[in-house]
């Protein structure tokens, strides 16, 4: 029997010359990168220490090792989702993305076998977060992406946003949506509720914005995957058909929501089989691609460990699963005959 083709869809990368547009724009908001060690950093905002990461999140080399002691034949790159900064001046979070994409494309380009490029947009300002979206895939390559789960508080159905999504159909540029700036976050201080509860919470959100909005039957070849398996969302679709149902006046669907979370696709990072089993009834295999969260704590080690240890999966559906999936959704399917 051939070798399973193994992609790791939703990982971070981060440049080790990270730019210090904290100190440029004299705005601490912003997340600078400080070397703690030749094998660690932290990154700061403001002064305090957001996330502490070694050099997994930087050097390709190491990635690369890690791959394959853990038998991953490609990571899929997107920019650590604090870097978004969407509350920035559109110029500044312009600089910001194209530093990012150029860093993520110089990857790619160095080591082709092992790595695929998502990018990221200033999507606090809609036409040049569509221009910048054209010049990462047409001129560097990349092949999708990567989005926040909403933007300085508007939800993704935010009419403001729709221009965006309406060029990535266009373009035929899958989108990877991430939680970022969690709703709540008031209340998510103790106990890393914010990456608990918080971030399922707010990509269910998402999901529900775009499911509902209607966008999905104005833009049915749109692609769109959403981290942490949808976060709560196959859970709530039940209730949100119930809604569907009793509030007619609010519809802007022509069908029940959950009809339309069948066409989206979602990450495998639920660590449990039983809630894997539950999305592949929910949304068939297909829709299913496999996704680490490496190089971060809450990471799956290796990434497809619930399917591969799942009785009920047949050999076809891992295989989908674990590679294919994620080529079909970045149109990279002639790879995968090639495998």
């Amino acid at each position: 029997m051939t070798k399973k083709l193994r992609v790791d869809f939703h990982t971070h990368i981060i440049s080790e010359d990270f730019p210090d547009l904290a100190a440029k724009y004299e705005d601490g908001r912003f997340p600078i990168l400080e070397r703690t060690c030749s094998c660690g950093a932290e990154i700061k905002i403001q002064g305090k220490t957001f996330r502490k990461i070694t050099d997994q999140a930087w050097d390709p080399k190491k990635r690369i090792e890690d791959m394959d002691k853990e038998g991953v034949d490609i990571q899929v790159l997107s920019p650590i989702p604090v870097t978004l900064s969407y509350w920035s001046d559109p110029q500044a979070g312009l600089e910001l993305a194209q530093s990012q994409n150029d860093f993520i494309a110089s990857v790619v380009k160095k080591y082709p076998d092992r790595f695929i490029g998502m990018g990221t947009v200033p999507l606090q300002d809609v036409k040049q977060a569509v221009a910048e979206m054209e010049r990462a895939v047409k001129e560097l390559g990349l092949k999708g992406i990567q989005i926040g789960s909403n933007v300085n508080g508007l939800n993704l159905d935010d009419d403001s946003l729709y221009p965006f999504f309406e060029a990535a159909a266009e373009m035929n540029v899958p989108l990877f949506v991430h939680p970022w700036a969690t709703l709540g976050r008031e209340r998510l201080q103790r106990f890393n509720s914010m990456y608990t509860v918080g971030m399922p919470s707010e990509t269910a959100l998402a999901a529900g914005s775009i499911i509902m909005s209607g966008m999905l039957d104005k833009l049915p070849n749109l692609k769109i995957c959403f981290a942490h398996g949808g976060g709560s969302l196959p859970y709530i679709l039940p209730r949100m058909d119930k809604g569907w149902e009793a509030w007619p006046e609010t519809r802007n669907t022509k069908n029940p929501p959950s009809s339309y979370a069948k066409k989206l696709y979602y990450d495998s990072l639920v660590y449990d089989p039983d809630n894997l089993k539950f999305m592949i009834e929910r949304f068939g295999a297909k829709q299913i691609i496999a996704g680490s969260d490496y190089p971060f704590l809450l990471r799956e080690k290796p990434v497809g460990k619930v399917i591969d240890n799942h009785e009920d999966i047949s050999e076809a559906d891992a295989r989908l699963m674990l590679g294919q999936n994620a080529m079909d959704f970045l149109g990279l399917n002639e790879l995968v005959k090639s495998v």
